[in-house]
């Protein structure tokens, strides 16, 4: 995963919440795979609800992004970088490297991304596209609101194959132009391309993100 930004974007996701995203991300490609009914189904089941309760009494009243000190408020996870990391329902990534032009990195979609038999839902390769070219914007320190996004499909994306993205990056009017590719052993299967809103972080949120509270005993 990439280094997160120094500026705040957000809070840092706990570390329980990141293991327990690659976990229920595992679980549910599992899940997707059985072909019978399991026991080990009907006692998750039985239990998730159990969770949900007990979970329910720890969490702010209100699901709105905290703002200043509103208490009542749910915090907000960083969203500038390494998202699938600590939510399942985005795609996990990893930069080998990353600079103000260019970045690489590599991907392996699961089941739960499929679409097709096989391949990757061509939506959540839209969302894949987006995540990295704002995650190397936020790192680099210059960023902004998504203007346009385009992929353009060249070959079926399978799942469960380690695959390879570079990205170029430059500087346009009013904004940031970007477009990455998507490789299978050097064979390209898609590109992305987007131009986003260009400002410094302490001009992107527009108002201060309240921070996570204090444990209590």
């Amino acid at each position: 995963m990439g280094e997160r930004h120094t500026a705040r974007f957000g809070e840092a996701p706990l570390p329980q919440i990141v293991e327990a995203a690659g976990a229920m991300r595992r679980l549910s490609s599992l899940l997707l795979s059985l072909e019978q009914p399991h026991p080990t189904v009907d006692a998750m089941l039985a239990q998730i609800g159990a969770w949900e309760r007990e979970l329910s009494v720890a969490v702010p009243p209100d699901s709105t992004p905290r703002i200043g000190d509103e208490a009542s408020c749910r915090v907000y996870l960083d969203h500038a970088t390494d998202i699938g990391a600590f939510n399942p329902c985005f795609p996990e990534y990893r930069f080998d490297r990353i600079d103000g032009e260019t970045a690489s990195g590599s991907v392996a979609f699961p089941l739960v991304f499929e679409g097709p038999p096989g391949l990757v839902h061509g939506g959540f390769l839209a969302v894949f596209f987006d995540c990295v070219m704002q995650h190397q914007n936020c790192v680099v320190g210059l960023s902004g609101k998504t203007r346009s996004l385009q992929v353009t499909f060249h070959r079926p994306t399978p799942v469960l194959t380690e695959l390879r993205f570079e990205i170029s990056r430059s500087e346009v009017d009013r904004g940031i132009a970007s477009t990455a590719r998507l490789l299978r052993d050097g064979e390209l299967l898609c590109i992305g391309e987007t131009t986003t809103l260009a400002l410094p972080p302490e001009k992107l949120t527009g108002h201060r993100l309240g921070k996570r509270r204090a444990e209590t005993s």
